[in-house]
């Protein structure tokens, strides 16, 4: 276990001086009820710590990268940048699944690919991350993870945009989003939405919130788009 999380530090590109915040930040709260461990030892603290650290800097980010931007647009863009799929995205580059401490049944089920599930331990990453390291050592992280090559990631966080603006150049055709089903319990749902061009279903998403499951679905009706031959 201690070489598997080395390589995850290595792959960060930071050394925990203290490693038991870097198991905190990775043990999902399936595997604390599992293990009969006491709630607050899940990276649900972690998480909401480094939710507000990533939103610091990616405002001050936007503010100094964009000094005639205006308030309400740089809220909007940052509001995209770190979203549910975008972190999600960026979890996918780090295999960050791959090290997550997950109950038997929430890793049977998927958990390990559930965007929910590996945006919030990013979070939680750079909620450890600040704690050890300080300020500067967690913007380090979400310069180089978080906030790198956007404009290609602009396809992951902004879809429906991107969608739009395809489908209003390219066809003369409009886009529906229809929720097919909601599931688990109220406070950690997850839903499945479709989207339409035309009469015809082109994605489907899966989603924390109805937003960012029709970011997914949007998504997935790109990748088929551009398999198409519709240009972006």
């Amino acid at each position: 276990m201690e070489k598997k999380f080395e390589k995850l530090e290595r792959k960060i590109g930071y050394n925990f001086q203290n490693k038991e915040l870097l198991v905190h930040a990775l043990r999902h709260s399936s595997y604390i009820n599992e293990k009969r461990m006491a709630k607050y030892e899940c990276n649900e603290r972690l998480e909401f710590l480094g939710d507000a650290v990533l939103e610091l800097i990616s405002s001050e980010f936007l503010f100094y990268g964009n000094p005639e931007m205006p308030e309400g647009q740089m809220t909007k863009l940052r509001a995209s940048m770190v979203c549910e799929p975008a972190l999600a995205y960026c979890a996918r580059e780090l295999n960050l699944g791959e090290y997550l401490l997950l109950g038997k049944g929430e890793d049977a089920t998927g958990g390990r690919r559930r965007e929910s599930v590996t945006s919030d331990a990013l979070e939680a990453l750079i909620g450890a991350i600040y704690l050890d390291g300080g300020f500067a050592s967690a913007k380090e992280f979400i310069l180089t993870h978080v906030l790198n090559d956007l404009d290609n990631k602009r396809l992951f966080y902004d879809s429906k945009t991107i969608l739009q603006e395809i489908v209003q150049g390219k066809l003369d055709k409009t886009i529906r989003y229809n929720l097919v089903r909601e599931e688990g319990p109220d406070h950690n749902k997850s839903f499945h939405v479709e989207v339409l061009i035309g009469d015809h279903v082109y994605g489907t998403g899966i989603g924390r919130t109805k937003k960012s499951a029709e970011q997914s679905a949007a998504y997935h009706a790109i990748l088929r788009l551009k398999d198409e031959n519709v240009c972006i």
